[in-house]
């Protein structure tokens, strides 16, 4: 029996990762459940098994990007602790964009671009994604100011132009 829920979960995160892929590349909308079956290579009974409907994909899609986050294990490493982590911070965008030929925006903000106001839980992931996402930056900045005696600081000016945490949150 463990063989057989260990093949389940495999099967439910190969969807969940095909999914995820084809979000980033397409947004939700834009992506049907046969693009799903046939990018996670498997069957329909097994898809529905796994997901009832879009939101609830959405939601599982949007809840693996904030685990990964979490844990340190996303593309992009939201903990900045020095200012050669801002650096690769603000270089990442563009690995990730030149990894897919500059063809896709933010995986999680693409999804957070199709959500409406009747989407209460894609629109309460979206937010808990931008909060643990900006949560390292108002400690780093209160301690590491430009000319402040930190020998890494640079010395131009590297303060964001807004002091709103989501507007310093990049995918």
């Amino acid at each position: 029996m463990k063989e057989r829920v260990g093949r389940g979960a495999q099967t439910r995160l190969r969807i969940i990762r095909a999914v995820a892929d084809l979000f980033h590349q397409r947004g939700a909308r834009a992506t049907s459940p046969d693009d799903i079956i046939e990018a996670s290579h498997t069957g329909k009974g097994q898809f529905y098994h796994y997901f009832r409907n879009k939101e609830g994909l959405v939601h599982e899609v949007l809840q693996t990007y904030l685990d990964a986050i979490k844990t340190g294990t996303a593309p992009i490493d939201y903990e900045i602790a020095s200012w050669r982590d801002l650096e690769k911070w603000f270089l990442a965008p563009l690995e990730l964009q030149k990894r897919h030929d500059m063809t896709r925006g933010c995986p999680f903000g693409t999804l957070a671009n199709e959500v409406s106001e009747n989407d209460e839980l894609i629109r309460h992931d979206v937010s808990l994604i931008f909060e643990v996402v900006s949560t390292s930056w108002p400690h780093f900045f209160s301690r590491s100011k430009p000319g402040a005696g930190s020998a890494n600081a640079p010395t131009h000016s590297a303060w964001p132009i807004s002091a709103s945490p989501r507007s310093r949150v990049r995918c």
